[in-house]
């Protein structure tokens, strides 16, 4: 563990997922260390969360009447150009907040890598204490989870790709509780899938593939639940399994 301060900076890019992985593992050390940097993170991501809310409706407000197609036009008095050049640049205006609307949600969808991989890194090496619900209290594990992330939520069986599951446990996320489930080979290899709600469906997504610092992530995005498979395993096996898990949530 770095000796370095962590500082206001670190704080919100650590809240923008801009960290380097291995100084936000730190980061989130810290954070569990450290009660009153932990609720002001918490308290950026209400903010994220509030803006995001303001804006959400612009992507499904229905246009006005009179910019539907097929409505006649006519000519304006002069008096009415000054009007419609003010609506112009408004337009404008909400054509770029629209435009770092859907960057921000890309963002964000960037982060649920990011957040998973500093997850994985954090809690994979674990020897004594890995999960905190172990797999043989797996009805458990589900029914507690599920409270707690407010959905319901099952649990892949990887036994066919060559893993078991290890347990599961709550973590903080960038919209509320998460939740990560472990697995492991015969050679002690950890794959974990960090799963966090949203309070809006987003529909579905193709697999994504990020990697960080040697930890492989593939994530998507299913309705109002995100994915993120994460291990230091080659990428075309990770890729394998992370169909798996998908055709296991998804029969």
């Amino acid at each position: 563990m770095s000796e370095q301060p962590v500082t206001e900076t670190e704080l919100q890019a650590y809240v923008d997922g801009c960290l380097p992985t291995a100084r936000a593992v730190e980061v989130a050390q810290h954070l569990a260390r450290h009660e009153e940097d932990a609720q002001r993170v918490a308290a950026y991501r209400r903010q994220i969360d509030a803006l995001q809310a303001a804006y959400d409706p612009l992507l499904t407000a229905p246009l006005p009447a009179r910019l539907q197609p097929g409505q006649r036009q006519r000519w304006l008095p002069l008096r009415h150009y000054a009007v419609a050049a003010a609506l112009m640049a408004a337009s404008g205006l909400a054509g770029w907040q629209l435009h770092a609307y859907v960057a921000a949600e890309r963002a964000q969808t960037v982060y649920l890598a990011r957040v998973a991989a500093v997850a994985h890194a954090v809690y994979s090496p674990e020897v004594r204490h890995p999960v905190e619900v172990g797999a043989d209290q797996e009805a458990h594990l589900v029914r507690w989870l599920s409270k707690r992330l407010g959905t319901s939520l099952k649990i892949p069986h990887l036994a066919p790709v060559g893993y078991a599951l290890v347990g599961g446990r709550l973590l903080p996320g960038d919209r509320g509780p998460a939740a990560q489930f472990m697995y492991q080979d015969a050679k002690g290899q950890r794959l974990t899938l960090y799963v966090r709600v949203s309070k809006e469906a987003r529909g579905q997504t193709a697999f994504r593939f990020a990697q960080e610092n040697g930890v492989r992530v593939f994530y998507w995005l299913d309705g109002r639940l995100g994915y993120a498979l994460s291990g230091e395993t080659e990428r075309g096996e990770l890729l394998r399994i992370a169909d798996a898990v998908y055709r296991q949530l998804n029969p």
